[in-house]
């Protein structure tokens, strides 16, 4: 059975997250390198309005997430994530707050759901920014602009290598991580440039 067959089966056919049956698709909840999750564990089914939203804070429309109020309780932990993200982004509209404060996430769940950082205001947040000054989230795809040696390793990452879903260090704006190959490593954001998203 195919990924979206699983997600269709699990959900009856509709968006996860507000009951739509219009344009679905998959959603990967990010980032899956510093989660694990993948699959079913890491994905639902939602549609093009909500990952409009999810994906980009500045459309977000705060009365079509009221849906939330019952996603939120959803047996499954991906769904649970991103409501938490969510009504984090949208705690200063009041009601998001009460949903919040009813709501339960397992440790390694919340952990997960606080690597977005929609929980901060934007005076906590630490940007991370590639060698051009662009935003860097993620799950976005980097590419090295010079030669890299791998701390403790002869590993050398050369320039061009494309690093795809990147993770972010909340502590360092000048760390991310991603897979070089097998390898997992830390690179300075000095020395990547972002690839634009595929329409």
């Amino acid at each position: 059975m195919s990924l979206q067959q699983a997600l269709e089966n699990r959900s009856g056919n509709q968006c996860e997250l507000c009951s739509s049956k219009e344009l679905l698709s998959i959603y990967e909840v990010k980032p899956t390198i510093a989660s694990d999750r993948s699959g079913v564990d890491g994905s639902f089914l939602a549609c093009e309005t909500c990952i409009t939203q999810i994906d980009n804070p500045e459309a977000t429309e705060a009365n079509h997430w009221r849906c939330l109020n019952d996603a939120m309780w959803s047996e499954h932990s991906a769904v649970k994530v991103v409501a938490w993200r969510l009504l984090s982004r949208l705690r200063n509209e009041g009601w998001p707050k009460d949903l919040l404060d009813m709501m339960y996430l397992e440790d390694a769940d919340l952990r997960f759901a606080k690597e977005s950082g929609d929980h901060l205001d934007d005076s906590e947040k630490i940007i991370h920014r590639d060698a051009n000054g662009a935003i860097l989230q993620a799950g976005d795809t980097v590419v090295l602009i010079k030669d890299l040696k791998v701390k403790g390793s002869s590993l050398i990452a050369k320039q061009g290598t494309a690093v795809r879903r990147i993770s972010l260090d909340h502590e360092n704006a000048k760390y991310i991580e991603g897979k070089v190959g097998a390898t997992q490593i830390v690179i300075i954001t000095d020395y990547v440039k972002k690839m634009p998203d595929k329409e």
